[in-house]
């Protein structure tokens, strides 16, 4: 199960679709986050990234490499802001495991059972990049 749980921690899509004129790509260090659109801007791409984790949501720190993750895509088209659009945080499925005995004899018999499972989560982020002028 070791294995499995970290193929799908691993698995964290992110992508875009070019809307607008692509720029020479920047530095994620560099990209600005907006909850609300600034006055002037050109619109690069629409962008979204996802992320999966194990046992539990994660929270704000899932929230966080997600949004790591559309700097990441916003940068390569040049871009040095993303307005966000929303977030998202779902479970996507679970994996379980169980085993069990039974042992009989001519005074009784006993039986015992024992099982686990884990959620997996998913937070998925959707933005649009794009460039604000200087000034």
């Amino acid at each position: 199960m070791g294995a499995a749980a970290a193929l799908l921690v691993a698995c964290a899509p992110s992508w875009h679709v070019l809307t607008g004129t692509p720029r020479p790509p920047t530095s994620p260090s560099q990209v600005k986050i907006y909850s609300d659109a600034p006055p002037t801007f050109e619109e690069i791409a629409v962008l979204q990234a996802s992320r999966k984790s194990i046992f539990r949501p994660d929270g704000e720190r899932s929230t966080a490499r997600v949004v790591e993750r559309l700097k990441a895509e916003a940068a390569k088209v040049g871009a040095n802001g993303i307005i966000i659009e929303g977030f998202d945080q779902t479970q996507t499925g679970s994996i379980g495991s169980g085993a069990g005995s039974d042992a009989y004899s001519a005074h009784g018999s006993i039986s015992v059972g024992l099982g686990a499972s884990v959620g997996i989560f998913k937070t998925t982020a959707k933005g649009r990049a794009i460039f604000v002028p200087p000034g």
